[in-house]
């Protein structure tokens, strides 16, 4: 992202932030209840302190990420979806039914999905897999390094601007996939491998340059130390109820 790119967008979070200031802090969608959720979408609280996740995670990188970034993927996508037939219906159902056709809707809702569950991804506690998680990665991938070389490849494989996913498909097996830009594996439509996510990593530029600058493989083992596991292995035990 140059300059000028990254100043309109933060102009757009400030628009939004004047137009509903407690908005980017308030209680919001909780997590459980996010692809539930109906229009107009609101920016869900970071659950723990900007910088709470450094040395991995710089504080500033996250303000902007959180605050501006997200922020402004909330505003428009409400803005898309006041002339959109897809309007009444829930984020769940917007991520399953939109095209390529919506682009404002596609990026935007997806954008605020992904970045509505990677906040909750993250968490400045060491934490470990649950032993059925565990066991079930060692059963797909061989071992927990082989696990994290394959999706660390997955990451660093993203052409520009995208994502790194752990899924779990219909059956419950476990795999890795990626998506470019704002896409993930609920947009059925779009998804070269559609899934359940349980665990993503954001790869935009914006999420690491401050910090890591160009050194993407630098970012991606910083963020396996800030991994929230517990809420990986809840998203396990949810996805294999479906």
């Amino acid at each position: 992202m140059n300059k000028r790119e990254f100043i309109k967008l933060a102009g757009l979070a400030g628009v939004a932030a004047i137009a509903n200031p407690s908005g980017l802090f308030a209680a919001g969608e909780q997590n459980k209840d996010l692809l539930a959720a109906k229009a107009p979408f609101e920016l869900p609280p970071l659950p723990y302190a900007a910088g709470a996740l450094e040395p991995n995670i710089d504080q500033l990188t996250m303000e902007i990420h959180h605050g501006k970034h997200h922020a402004a993927y909330v505003k428009n996508l409400n803005d898309a979806l006041k002339s959109s037939p897809l309007a009444a219906k829930s984020l769940g159902q917007i991520l399953s039914a939109v095209t390529a056709a919506e682009p404002a809707i596609r990026n935007n809702g997806g954008g605020h999905y992904n970045h509505s569950l990677f906040w909750s991804l993250l968490s400045p506690t060491k934490t470990e897999p649950s032993a059925k998680l565990k066991s079930a990665i060692t059963a797909a991938f061989g071992s927990d390094e082989a696990f994290r070389q394959k999706f660390g490849d997955a990451a660093k494989g993203v052409f520009g601007s995208g994502w790194a996913w752990l899924i779990v498909k219909k059956g419950g097996q476990l795999a890795i996939t990626s998506t470019p830009n704002q896409d993930n594996p609920l947009m059925t439509h779009l998804a070269k491998e559609p899934g359940t996510p349980i665990l993503g990593l954001d790869v935009w530029e914006h999420a690491y340059y401050l910090k890591h600058q160009n050194k993407r493989p630098d970012y991606i083992a910083a963020f396996w130390n800030v991994v929230n596991w517990e809420k990986v292995s809840a998203l396990y035990e949810e996805a294999l109820k479906k």
